[in-house]
């Protein structure tokens, strides 16, 4: 995991510039080296000030921020004869050689067709490939790693972050669409749909039957993620999505390691040990201060880039995870991100329920789905990558989405006043022999859980403001 950005000078002028300064703002996300490349030269040095020195004159250029994670892991952009390449991301199941190498392969084997890696990888990436007259940028279907874009008189850009777009003067940005392509010429910018998420068609399927198919497919998705590791994190709640992933992980020969966040004194950690202790795998509980939220608060802000309570209050105990995995020597997090959206798990559920019926319920759990990539996926992607540690999401695998979505809806909420909602999934966990307690626990959200939302009110109330106003108050001080 590091960052890509990309930048095409509208009026042919050099670039270097501009892509040496994206590279300076998102050393955050990757030091290990730094990789610049037009579309038929690449130059890779360890430092910026180096690479500065001797970056490729052009007015269309990529460039890398490298952190090595694993083993086989190597610098990119990757050069061929007519392009240049960076790919930012997992492929799963991991490929023989790296990710950068493999699609610079496909390119090559499919006669440079860009969309050709989004409809064929499986996994969590993005890539930017320089050609002549042109850079291609493209999103993974789901959209867990984040790509920005945005455009002003002299230049059209991307980054992983915005930061990235701030940093040359670009302040109109918005989201790469998950599953799309864009063009980057001195014209400006241009899109195309190469794939995303469609609606399939329910199948006739009974609870027994559904289980089945559910648990095969998180098998397979957890199997496929943590292949190329001895050792994960699970960011673990105690709740039926962490557990069914930290169970499954543990039953494909991984050593896993449970990390549970909290604010000191809430209820719930003596739920998460008794839930660990049940599930037979080792946990570490970290408890924080309050003024440990008051601390962590402008450090999150500033990695996912907007005044946003909820995020934030989601974001702090993420990065507090994200932290102690790194700590505890370790680089890939297994999190249950997903699990209520393809299952229904939210109270909101039930009002669609309400209003429009399992209809509803199913139109509604499909557009979650779309719009994974908006909020969520962004969010924790930047508070893991400032850590070093790669989140691996197993229930946003693509066949684990297209299973999730055909399943009707009746089963995985009865009824308009369902307490506890997701009930496939949580039949699943019962048959795999995670104990009623935990299968059963009903759902609660992790800013609660964990007692960060309490916290951030009342540190906002300490100062007279509302919990809003407070966040705005502290984006703004990050931002100067």
């Amino acid at each position: 995991m590091g960052a890509l950005m990309a930048v095409v000078h509208k009026k042919s002028a050099d670039a270097s510039e501009l892509i040496v300064m994206m590279l300076e703002a998102l050393s955050h996300r990757g030091s290990d080296s730094f990789g610049v490349a037009s579309p038929y030269r690449a130059t890779i040095r360890e430092t910026v000030k180096e690479l500065q020195k001797e970056c490729a004159g052009s007015d269309i250029l990529i460039g890398q921020n490298f952190a090595k994670i694993l083993v086989r892991d190597t610098p990119q952009p990757v050069c061929r004869a007519d392009f240049s390449l960076v790919f930012e991301g997992r492929v799963f199941p991991p490929p023989d050689d790296n990710e950068g190498i493999l699609a610079a392969e496909m390119l090559m084997n499919f006669e440079n067709r860009e969309d050709f890696l989004i409809q064929q990888l499986s996994g969590d990436y993005a890539f930017a490939v320089a050609r002549s007259g042109e850079i291609v940028v493209g999103r993974d279907p789901v959209g867990a790693c984040p790509l920005y874009f945005g455009e002003n008189g002299d230049v059209c850009a991307v980054a992983s972050e915005r930061k990235g777009l701030w940093s040359i003067g670009i302040t109109r940005i918005n989201h790469v669409p998950p599953g799309s392509l864009v063009h980057l010429t001195e014209r400006g910018v241009r899109f195309e749909v190469a794939g995303t998420p469609v609606q399939p068609p329910r199948i006739k399927v009974d609870m027994e039957g559904a289980a089945q198919l559910l648990t095969d497919a998180l098998l397979q998705s957890i199997k496929n993620r943590i292949s190329d590791v001895d050792d994960v994190a699970v960011a673990f709640s105690g709740g039926v999505d962490s557990s069914l992933v930290a169970f499954i992980a543990s039953l494909s020969d991984a050593n896993v390691h449970l990390v549970y966040v909290t604010v000191e004194g809430q209820k719930e950690t003596a739920f998460a040990e008794q839930a660990a202790k049940a599930l037979d795998l080792p946990i570490h509980v970290i408890p924080y201060a309050r003024k440990d939220v008051a601390e962590t608060l402008p450090k999150v802000l500033w990695l996912i880039e907007e005044p946003n309570p909820l995020n934030a209050s989601i974001g702090i105990p993420m990065f507090w995870v994200a932290e102690h995995t790194a700590k505890l020597g370790l680089h890939v997090l297994l999190t249950g991100f997903g699990g209520d959206e393809l299952f229904g798990g939210y109270h909101r559920y039930l009002e669609d329920f309400l209003q429009h019926g399992l209809a509803g319920v199913e139109k509604k759990l499909y557009r979650d789905v779309l719009s994974f990539s908006e909020m969520n996926l962004p969010r924790d992607n930047k508070v893991c990558a400032f850590h070093k540690v790669e989140p691996r999401m197993p229930f946003i695998d693509g066949d684990v989405i297209q299973l999730a979505l055909s399943v009707p809806a009746e089963l995985k909420i009865t009824a308009s006043n369902d307490w506890l909602r997701k009930r496939v999934l949580r039949y699943a966990a019962k048959r795999l022999g995670i104990p009623k307690f935990i299968s059963e626990k009903p759902k609660k959200a992790i800013q609660y859980a964990t007692g960060v939302s309490q916290a951030m009110k009342s540190l906002a109330k300490k100062e007279g403001l509302t919990l809003r106003r407070y966040v705005e108050k502290s984006f703004r001080e990050t931002s100067k």
